[in-house]
């Protein structure tokens, strides 16, 4: 049985994955898809579209599954308005974030430690919590306490953390098993079109670090190695909190989303050795622009 807390946030997910990829009204929600994108069984998808659907955002089609019911542009509205009571759980999460960064929660930790510390109600922290957990930084211990994970906390580590980074995916790209896969790549030109196009200025921090990441993960994914793949997940999880902590210079983005864009042209045009010299620049060249004051 799914439980109900969870649906919130997955609702939330869910219109966030809209707006991101740029989905149409009209188009196919695959069940999948969505499972695949936040790491959950399709059961708590199934449990947020049918709260969509009661709202009237999704429509339901015998044999055929979810469709989006409105113009995407009217779910920001809802989106800031918190759905099921999420209003506010964005900085509860940042807060613990940087709390945990500033060393001011203890490696382990209970929920009634935690309920005190931040004064909510138990549905309300589990709410921030599971998010944070999917996102791999603490993970549930047995009972009723939570344990974070290890994080880039320093500036070498997340400076080391980068150098990793170039070196890995700029690898990846020169395997001989590397073959790009088209959906993603177009895929990737729409979100990364958007984010230079204006997104950068209203996009949320989580937001523009989970499309930047998914940019490089799928260029990762395309060289058809699980343990290149693997390798980049892992590092993205450690340097997210302190990617969080960062205070980010909007107005590099658009260089950024265009480097990005010139990576997939090259790609495109079947200039790979070009495209993966020119990843490595554009990382490195990334860490020392945002390296941290810590």
């Amino acid at each position: 049985m799914v439980r109900k807390s969870l649906t919130p946030q997955i609702v939330g997910n869910v219109i966030e994955f809209i707006q991101t990829n740029g989905i149409g009204k009209g188009e196919h929600l695959p069940l999948q898809m969505l499972a695949d994108a936040f790491r959950v069984s399709r059961a708590p998808i199934m449990s947020a579209l049918k709260q969509l659907e009661t709202q009237g955002v999704v429509r339901a089609e015998p044999n055929r599954g979810y469709f989006l019911a409105v113009d995407p542009g009217s779910l920001q509205d809802m989106k800031s308005a918190g759905v099921e009571d999420g209003e506010g759980d964005e900085a509860i999460y940042f807060r613990i974030a940087e709390d945990r960064l500033a060393g001011k929660l203890d490696e382990r930790m209970s929920e009634n430690e935690l309920m005190r510390f931040y004064d909510l109600p138990r549905t309300k922290l589990l709410r921030v919590l599971r998010r944070i957990a999917e996102e791999g930084w603490i993970e549930r211990l047995p009972g009723n306490g939570w344990a974070f994970t290890q994080a880039l906390t320093s500036k070498k580590s997340y400076e080391d953390g980068y150098a990793f980074r170039a070196v890995i995916e700029q690898q990846a790209m020169l395997l001989p098993s590397f073959e790009p896969n088209p959906e993603g790549l177009k895929r990737a030109r729409e979100v990364q079109t958007r984010l230079r196009d204006g997104g950068y200025e209203t996009w949320s921090r989580a937001e523009i670090f989970k499309a930047n990441n998914e940019f490089h993960e799928m260029l990762v994914a395309c060289s058809q190695n699980e343990f290149f793949l693997d390798a980049i997940r892992r590092i993205n999880r450690l340097r997210r909190l302190i990617e969080y902590h960062i205070t980010i210079d909007r107005s590099r983005l658009p260089r950024q989303t265009e480097e990005h864009l010139q990576i997939l042209d090259l790609i495109e045009h079947g200039r790979r050795n070009e495209a993966a010299a020119f990843l490595y620049t554009h990382i490195m060249g990334a860490s020392r622009i945002k390296s941290p004051k810590v």
